[in-house]
């Protein structure tokens, strides 16, 4: 039996210690997925905070047929899909110099952030179906469970989304700074 299984099975059991120690395994990775599914940090560290909770409270239905990660994932999507991004007022941009070079700066390192872009081209779902493949490792069958789509689905998705982020960069590449500018 894994580590981490008994740990699950102490936590089922009652133990408070460790779920704890589960939660400094989860909580970091699972905090900078959030971050990219949440409106602010503010948000994030909520999500968090009730993903937690419900996995204490509902630790008893997990089933180990699945990764633990991948249980605690699904929580949090459905947590952050809690939120309604659509309250949070943004502040547009407050400078009128369009000359600006700390602006300009800003702009093309946004530009040439791929997280940021991937956030920016790509559908809610098929970005995080990236950012669990590349960034936490995932594999394609968990990816599937958590976003609760088939494994085809997360597939195509995830070659679809190397696809788009890969013509955007050669975009960017071939005509430099011409976002800046047009």
């Amino acid at each position: 039996m894994s580590d981490e299984l008994k740990l699950i099975n102490s936590a089922k059991g009652g133990s408070v210690d460790a779920f704890t120690e589960l939660v400094y395994r989860y909580r970091e990775g699972l905090f900078r997925f959030l971050l990219t599914r949440c409106a602010s940090h503010a948000d994030a560290e909520d999500v968090l905070q009730d993903t937690f909770i419900s996995a204490y409270r509902y630790i008893a239905t997990y089933d180990p047929q699945w990764r633990f990660s991948t249980w605690l994932y699904r929580i949090a999507i459905r947590n952050a899909g809690r939120l309604r991004k659509d309250n949070v007022a943004e502040l547009g941009d407050v400078s009128d110099d369009s000359s600006d070079p700390l602006a300009h700066c800003i702009a093309e390192s946004d530009r040439h952030n791929l997280w940021r872009n991937a956030k920016r081209l790509l559908s809610d779902e098929v970005f995080a179906a990236m950012w669990l493949r590349y960034v936490e490792d995932m594999s394609i069958r968990d990816i599937a469970a958590v976003l609760e789509r088939s494994s085809s689905w997360t597939k195509v998705n995830l070659l679809r989304g190397r696809r788009a982020l890969e013509s955007e960069l050669n975009d960017e590449t071939q005509n430099p700074g011409s976002e800046a500018y047009g």
